[in-house]
């Protein structure tokens, strides 16, 4: 296989970052460069570029060796305050205080008026993790550490925080949340689909599904209706912790991707409520579990409701959003996901139920088209009688792209597979194939008219022959 290529150029910037004015509109985005491969010495003779780790932010470790004296002693101290706490039985009676009536508190513990997540307060648990230190679970560091983090490591304050959390839990009744038929009508709402760069779970969120009226009056059209969809939300949200590895150094948080294509604006007052207060009740009861909220396909109004929930969020919960408009989607998201995880409706090359690649087939590579050139990207064909398969975008596209097949025999014919057209800039990626009857090349050629300089993608797979 050969394919001209060059380095990685200089790009836009993808996405927006929210400040912390919150008053100030963010509606422009910065240049930024991207680092140059050095390694592409000779300009007669460049290599293509595997996709590589785009810089993103880092997470707190969760090791003890790698906290600061301050956040070690902090853990040391919650954990020495929920250790007598949890122990004496007095977690939920004034601090520091045993229950006045031991009769009425084993009375409470039977018919689970102060039971939270176990079958007694000494087996006291968060997602499937036990709070109590001296049950020796490694995973109990990690979802404190959390709780710390959220509360800037105040050991009072965060030892309130977990109290309301585990209260929250019971009244909302987390334990029977997960088997509950809270209808199919919103399962095209959220889903989760593939891994970022750092391995989390990529929870898309599909708000533009409200824009539907009769599904909208479902969901909102009564106080009822929307506690109904406050419920289904923390279900989901219950049902993505399951995926997450509470241990140092495991995978603990979630990517969330919110696609605000054709969602109803702010004025809509129903799904406003509602989508505040589940904003509300996500950061105060699962801290740090969401590594970065990105915000895709967003209109001008977004901006102005992001100025009134912003009121509601620590300046912690804000340093993780970004925001990207339509025409920036692919490339916002390929800063965080790999090419071949991001979903094919916004650009990528994952495909659901996808037969013809897997993990381990079609590493993607990446070239760069300079602007007035052409690339040629071929794709070896040696055995006769098997079957290539490729998939190939540009980003932005806006440019020529045809496909034909070239046998290494001087006297065959070359075969039009794709005849030449002009890709617009709402292309998805394509994908092809083609059985060859002798052995040869599948050559694809790019053409970038443009004065711009755009980024390309393929993979392929070579599938031997089967025999019919």
């Amino acid at each position: 296989m050969t394919a001209e290529v060059s380095s990685v150029e200089e790009t836009q910037k993808e996405e927006v970052l929210i400040s912390e004015k919150d008053a100030k509109l963010v509606n422009e985005e910065e240049p930024q460069k991207v680092e140059e491969n050095t390694q592409n010495v000779d300009d007669n003779t460049p290599k293509p570029n595997l996709v590589e780790k785009s810089s993103s932010y880092r997470e707190e470790s969760n090791y003890l060796s790698d906290l600061k004296d301050g956040e070690r002693k902090a853990l040391s101290d919650l954990k020495s305050k929920l250790e007598e706490a949890i122990s004496a039985n007095s977690l939920f009676n004034s601090e520091g205080k045993k229950a006045d009536n031991p009769a009425e508190e084993s009375s409470k513990q039977e018919t689970g008026e102060e039971k939270i997540e176990g079958d007694y307060e000494s087996n006291i648990s968060i997602w499937g993790v036990p709070l109590l230190p001296s049950k020796g679970s490694e995973g109990t560091d990690v979802i404190l550490l959390k709780f710390l983090r959220a509360r800037e490591f105040k050991v009072n304050d965060t030892y309130e925080m977990i109290k309301k959390t585990l209260v929250w839990r019971k009244d909302f009744k987390i334990q029977s949340i997960l088997g509950e038929n809270l209808g199919e009508d919103l399962a095209n709402a959220a889903y989760m689909n593939g891994k970022d760069r750092e391995n989390h779970p990529v929870c898309y969120n599909i708000f533009g599904v409200f824009g539907n009226q009769e599904l909208y009056q479902k969901t909102f059209g009564s106080e009822e209706k929307s506690e109904q969809f406050l419920r289904s939300r923390i279900q989901f949200m219950e049902k993505s912790i399951e995926k997450l590895d509470f241990r140092p150094g495991g995978v603990t948080s979630i990517l969330q991707v919110y696609d605000l294509k054709n969602c109803p604006g702010p004025f809509k007052k129903e799904i406003r409520t509602a989508t505040s207060k589940a904003v509300g009740l996500l950061q105060d009861n699962y801290p740090e579990l969401v590594a970065r909220n990105v915000f895709i396909n967003v209109p001008f109004w977004y901006y102005a409701f992001y100025s009134l929930i912003s009121p509601f969020l620590t300046q912690r919960s804000k340093s993780k959003f970004v925001v990207a408009r339509p025409a920036k989607v692919t490339e916002t998201l390929l800063k965080y996901i790999p090419f071949d995880e991001i979903p094919i409706q916004y650009g990528g090359f994952n495909r659901e139920n996808d037969i013809e690649f897997n993990s381990e087939e079609g590493v993607v590579t990446e070239i760069c088209l300079k602007p007035g050139s052409t690339e040629i990207i071929e794709i070896p064909a040696e055995n006769a009688g098997a079957t290539l398969i490729w998939d190939l975008a540009v980003l932005g596209w806006e440019v020529s792209y045809k496909e034909e097949f070239i046998p290494t025999d001087e006297g065959s014919y070359t075969i039009i597979i794709q005849k030449e057209k002009k890709m617009d800039s709402i292309e998805e990626p394509v994908r092809n194939s083609f059985r060859n009857n002798e052995p040869g090349k599948v050559v694809l050629t790019v053409k970038n008219n443009s004065k711009k300089k755009k980024r390309a993608f393929y993979r392929y797979n070579n599938q031997k022959s089967c025999s019919a």
